[in-house]
């Protein structure tokens, strides 16, 4: 159990006139809360560019992979577990008992499978770097991993479903740094579950949509939880952005028999796979039963991290599909954009900018700056062009002669709609994010295979290989200078900013730095952050079929330095590293270690190992972990 220390914090009232006026310094400083406050010399460092040495990140590469049942970070550095699976969130949270969890004592810890990590500096509107808030997702569970064997074998029933559905969602947490340790902080006012049960708002076109009406909601109007919580981001106005993803593992039933206008959506989507098996004994997880409710998730979500009483909301604006990041920055006239990709072979980049102008002194208006606006696919063309296309009902071809009555039609069916469009099918695109510091956005696209052949996705300039099993980075270049770019341009340039592999061998077909060394290079590029001088920094996902482990990587993205990758952290066999995010002063990078011990043979019984704390009486738990200098120093 993390170290608690006690809180006199009150919540922020979000309508005083400091709040205003800290939204009007976070937005003067960059609208990002990760570029708050860059307290390094950015003169010192482009000093350093201009130095023999490629990269301007002066850490010592780990080039030591860690034994099985452990993690590594670069020399002169540390990692502190903060917060694990099963750690009390809420007041009343029990002692972590998973073999007898229940729905009750899961609902008041910290979830499984976390994901997507964002800090909130205190007080609001701050750029603190020694308390805020951690908002982390809780994507997945696995059921034999979760639940001792008799729990998770054929008596799996209706109890069993709650205790997984309440390992999903989302928590959000009060921290302290004391003594270069983070603290999670007792009896914090700020402290909150969200789970598969918390009644979310729909907002936008698609609110009120007969297609998302059920019968707990008729009018739908509410959604009760979200699931499958992966990637996310945070707005200049100091939200949360959550994405739903792979939410057809959740449901089951015939959806061949569903309404003859409804079956290729459920086609679209992947429907009638599950993994889960909450549709069982849960009626709204069974389209047999409740043919709608699949189409009331798939959507990103809109969180107040600062309001443990604000009710969350789905953002139907920003279309349904397996979103996975949420990148949020501001157009030169102060429309907010956001950017985020549909983790599926061969889906697509999104963007999608508001009707409505960010507010820097008052941040309640901005609360329902999400809900109107337009949604992009991005067509990416042979000669480096990326144009961006409008879903727009009405527009040829997304009539009511395709199937689209309406801009809801529109935005429950936005793979549909992006197919019809001509969208570019890339490499599952997963994290999209911008730079703080030049404004140029980054896609990670983790792997494909095939291309060309069974999927019918051809090989081209942006999708150059057919077997892609370790992925690449697209980076996008609106119009304009560094710094000074034009996010709401109807056309962008782009370019590949590296091939991911082996470059020992040929037939990978690897792009790095010449210099990047043995331990440099990764496979399946996953979540991506920046620091606030504006380097970026990968998490990877699938680096293990090179029997390396997963972990997170680092390079510059301009200079001598652009696409020299080193090795920063590795985590504990069979983890994924996921949601790397940086304090605004670069000193804390903080990280979610997911699924430890998930390889072939491991089990809750008989884990490969028990990470993170080694207790036998104990599985493998998903933790977020906080990395830092040894000297306290910024990261990097």
């Amino acid at each position: 159990m993390p170290d608690r220390a006690s809180s006199n914090t009150e919540p922020v009232d979000n309508s005083d006139q400091e709040a205003r006026r800290a939204a009007r310094r976070r937005f003067l400083l960059g609208t990002s809360l990760l570029g708050a406050s860059l307290t390094l010399d950015r003169r010192a460092f482009a000093a350093r560019l201009r130095r023999p040495t490629p990269s301007s990140l002066g850490f010592e590469e780990l080039t030591t992979a860690p034994s099985p049942h452990n993690h590594a970070v670069a020399p002169g550095h540390t990692a502190q577990v903060v917060i694990r699976w099963g750690d009390g969130v809420l007041e009343n949270a029990p002692a972590f008992e998973p073999a007898s969890a229940t729905y009750k004592t899961q609902a008041t810890q910290f979830g499984e499978g976390c994901d997507h990590v964002a800090y909130f500096p205190l007080p609001l509107g701050s750029a603190s770097s020694d308390h805020g808030l951690l908002a982390v997702n809780h994507e997945l569970c696995f059921r034999h991993m979760l639940l001792p064997p008799e729990r998770a074998g054929p008596k799996f029933g209706k109890a069993e479903a709650r205790v997984e559905m309440a390992a999903h969602g989302l928590s959000i947490i009060e921290v302290r740094l004391k003594d270069g340790n983070w603290n999670v902080v007792g009896d914090s006012a700020f402290a909150r579950r969200i789970t598969v049960e918390e009644p979310f708002r729909l907002t936008g076109p698609a609110a009120g949509s007969k297609r998302l009406a059920t019968a707990a909601d008729p009018k739908a109007q509410t959604v009760l939880g979200t699931l499958n919580n992966c990637g996310g981001g945070w707005t200049p106005w100091g939200t949360l952005l959550s994405c739903e993803e792979n939410i057809n593992m959740y449901f089951q039933g015939d959806f061949e028999a569903l309404p003859e206008s409804e079956v290729p959506n459920a086609r679209r989507f992947g429907m009638g796979t599950p993994r889960h098996r909450w549709g069982e004994s849960i009626d709204r997880f069974n389209a047999d039963r409740e043919p709608n409710e699949f189409n009331r998730f798939g959507w990103v979500v809109e969180i107040d991290p600062y309001s443990a009483s604000s009710q969350p909301r789905k953002l139907t604006a920003l279309g349904r599909f397996r979103h996975e990041g949420a990148t949020c920055t501001l157009t030169p006239d102060g429309r907010a954009v956001v950017y985020t990709a549909d983790d599926s072979k061969g889906e697509y980049l999104y963007r999608f900018i508001s009707h409505g102008r960010f507010d820097p002194e008052d941040r309640a208006a901005n609360l329902n700056l999400l809900d109107s606006g337009v949604l992009y696919t991005a067509r990416l063309e042979e000669d480096g062009q990326l144009h961006w296309l409008p879903l727009e009902h009405g527009t040829d071809p997304l009539t009511p002669e395709n199937g689209f009555a309406s801009q809801a039609d529109v935005l429950i069916e936005a793979r549909r709609a992006a197919d019809l469009l001509g969208a570019t099918p890339l490499d599952r695109p997963e994290d999209v994010e911008t730079s703080p510091v030049t404004g140029r956005i980054y896609a990670s696209l983790t792997k494909h295979s095939g291309r060309g052949t069974e999927l019918g996705h051809p090989v081209d300039a942006a999708n150059p290989r057919s077997e892609n099993r370790d992925g690449h980075v697209l980076e996008l270049l609106p119009p304009g200078e560094d710094g000074a770019r034009d996010h709401g341009a109807p056309t962008y340039r782009w370019e590949v900013f590296l091939l991911a592999g082996d470059p020992k061998q040929e037939s990978v077909g690897a792009r790095w730095h010449p210099k990047t060394s043995d331990a440099g290079w990764f496979s399946c590029p996953d979540n991506l952050a920046f620091d606030p001088l504006g380097r970026l920094w990968v998490a990877t996902d699938g680096n293990s079929r090179n029997q390396r482990m997963d972990g997170l990587f680092a390079c510059d993205t301009s200079g001598e330095g652009r696409a020299l990758s080193r090795a920063f952290f590795a985590g504990p066999a069979g983890s994924e590293l996921c949601g790397p995010c940086f304090t605004p002063d670069g000193t804390t990078l903080f990280a979610a270690v997911q699924h430890p011990g998930l390889v072939a043979g491991s089990s809750f019984a008989e884990p490969v190992h028990r990470w993170p704390d080694s207790d036998s009486d104990l599985p493998p738990r998903s933790s977020v972990v906080a990395l830092r200098r040894a000297d306290g120093k910024p990261i990097g």
